[in-house]
């Protein structure tokens, strides 16, 4: 896959579709690389008509890893006693603004799942002009208001492992542990994902780093409550990772906000919410299939 540089790193990327649709900047989650994101997604977007821009976030896959500023204390983060952080959800959201700017592309809609959502909304308060509209999905603009039930955080701070069957399976059980309990689990494409993840760059203490960026990143509903771009807003109402919560306080703080919560949707987007997804991104966008 190509890279650029932006924002004075590198960032590896790919594009997909018809070079004359609509710009659709996807932005992916903790830990997450750009082949994480589900084909009958990305399939599914470019026939409603879109152009998809797909990259790693800094500190995953082949974009650049932030490894000289070491794993940061991701305890003293969470209990308020300390500790620093290399970089801020503002920095991850200046990478992908660099990435448009040296792709040329001068403004693009903008969809970003679980920590993406997060970046997608810093993206929409810092870069408004760059922005045509915004779906935000099992995100939240403060952690504070999602707090993750045990399971999730025991499955998220699990310690990682190095070998390569062991890193699969552990990805498939803590996938499995977050994921819809009202559609079934698709095991084969999880293990399919989780094995092109791990051989591109197996990179646990670049997540640490994506999280103590979430962790000491400010509340964007005041930010939020600026925007003046179409937003669309989508929660699962069975998600344990970001509780709907998150959902809730970011259609809150935009009042012209569309909301689609989603009965027994988790923490992922199983292929039985794709069409209509697709479809609702498409009609916030005006791009019809």
């Amino acid at each position: 896959m190509p890279t650029i540089a932006s924002n004075g790193i590198t960032l590896a990327y790919e594009i997909v579709g018809d070079p004359s649709a609509e710009p659709l900047l996807l932005i992916h989650g903790l830990g997450a690389q750009m082949t994480d994101w589900p084909d009958y997604a990305v399939e599914g977007l470019v026939a409603q008509g879109f152009r998809v821009i797909m990259f790693d976030n800094r500190d995953v896959g082949a974009s650049t890893w932030f490894d000289e500023a070491g794993e940061p204390d991701v305890a003293a983060l969470l209990f308020g006693t300390g500790g620093s952080v290399p970089y801020l959800l503002s920095d991850m959201a200046a990478d992908a603004a660099g990435l448009l700017g040296a792709l040329g592309v001068d403004s693009a809609h903008v969809l970003g799942v679980s920590m993406g959502g997060m970046i997608a909304q810093q993206f929409a308060i810092d870069h408004p002009q760059l922005t045509r509209s915004l779906t935000s999905i099992m995100s939240t603009p403060d952690p504070a208001v999602s707090p993750p039930a045990d399971a999730a955080i025991g499955a998220l701070m699990a310690p990682a492992v190095a070998e390569r069957e062991a890193a699969i399976e552990q990805s498939i059980a803590t996938t499995r542990i977050i994921a819809s309990p009202g559609f079934p689990f698709d095991e084969v494409g999880v293990r399919a994902r989780a094995e092109v993840h791990f051989d591109r760059g197996h990179h646990p203490v670049g997540a640490v780093r994506q999280l103590a960026a979430i962790l000491s990143s400010p509340d964007r509903r005041p930010g939020l409550a600026g925007l003046e771009m179409p937003v669309l807003v989508v929660h699962g109402d069975a998600d344990i990772l970001v509780t709907p919560g998150g959902g809730e306080a970011t259609a809150g703080a935009v009042a012209h906000a569309e909301v689609w919560v989603v009965e027994g949707m988790g923490h992922d987007l199983p292929v039985e919410v794709a069409g209509e997804l697709v479809a609702r991104v498409g009609a916030l966008a005006g791009v019809s299939a």
